[in-house]
């Protein structure tokens, strides 16, 4: 039996503007993940559960329904030139939200293919690079044109600077100089990460020199960020938190319930907030410090946040 594992991810600066070349900082949320287990079998084919989600089908009727678990093993199987898998049986469990905007997607489809690459004998394919570059390949047929952010964070399981370019995307990690204390409010929207990114483009078609303004202005607030993330200026980190919720609000990805949240959040104290990911739904993220954490936490849930999640990035 092997088993693997991969955290969720929040975005911290830079969502949208991402895909269109701007730099953006993300960050693994270790405290939640998602699992895979494979165990070999003793009847011919691949078996695909997920109790979760109440799913039990063959690989073959995953490929033919379209399911991103099947695309998974896809990917490997076409890596490893392996022309038929030996008889076994996947099981994913996921601790991360679906269509939350924290990562479930890729963190389930990393830890399908970081066990099965195992599970073949391939541990080079079970590397981060492999991982995020075959997760990358699932997302593009999900996500449509995805940034490449959510495969980065997931596989390297690290805070990273992203910057979407050819013919190579440029990824750093990075040193993280005073812990940072963050509440992840969860709106309890479902919200499409494929329909937002895809409204945006059209929207950017429609009115490219506006939205080059705003995907500039967000690429100028992650690049100022990344300074005061290492210099562990927590003041000016939550300050362009706001700054970068008003510009993603003018994209028009932010919601009533994002824009309630996020102005709770700040009227409770926190050192700034914002929507995280793609929007429309989803969740929001808060910077509190010692002191303003339980105040904030509990101004979220009476402003209707269905969850809140603490996390520390260090």
């Amino acid at each position: 039996m092997v088993t693997a594992t991969a955290p969720g991810k929040i975005i911290l600066f830079g969502e949208h503007a991402v895909v269109y070349g701007r730099p953006a900082i993300a960050s693994p949320l270790s405290q939640i993940r998602a699992t895979a287990k494979i165990e070999a079998a003793q009847t011919p084919g691949v078996r695909l559960l997920a109790p979760d989600l109440d799913i039990e089908k063959s690989l073959e009727t995953t490929l033919a329904d379209g399911d991103a678990f099947g695309a998974a093993v896809q990917q490997v199987q076409a890596a490893t030139g392996i022309t038929e898998l030996p008889p076994m049986t996947i099981t994913v469990s996921s601790q991360i939200p679906i269509a939350g905007g924290l990562g479930s997607g890729a963190a389930i489809t990393a830890a399908v293919i970081r066990a099965l690459a195992t599970f073949l004998g391939f541990a080079d394919l079970a590397a981060p690079a492999w991982v995020s570059e075959l997760t990358y390949e699932v997302e593009k047929i999900y996500h449509g044109t995805p940034s490449g952010i959510d495969n980065t964070v997931v596989a390297y399981e690290k805070p990273v600077y992203f910057v979407r370019q050819q013919p190579q995307n440029r990824i750093e990690t990075f040193a993280v100089k005073r812990p940072l204390h963050l509440l992840v409010g969860d709106t309890g929207i479902s919200s499409s990460t494929k329909l937002s990114v895809g409204d945006v483009r059209r929207q950017w078609q429609a009115a490219p020199s506006i939205f080059e303004a705003l995907f500039d202005e967000c690429g100028q607030i992650a690049e100022a960020a990344r300074a005061a993330i290492e210099n562990g200026d927590l003041a000016l980190i939550g300050d362009l938190m706001n700054q970068n919720h008003l510009v993603l609000d003018k994209m028009t990805v932010s919601s009533p319930e994002l824009d309630q949240l996020v102005e709770a959040a700040q009227q409770a104290g926190a050192l700034g907030a914002k929507l995280s990911g793609g929007g429309r739904g989803g969740n929001m993220i808060a910077l509190v410090t010692a002191d303003t954490e339980t105040a904030v936490r509990q101004v979220l849930l009476a402003a209707g946040a269905k969850h809140v999640l603490c996390s520390v990035i260090k």
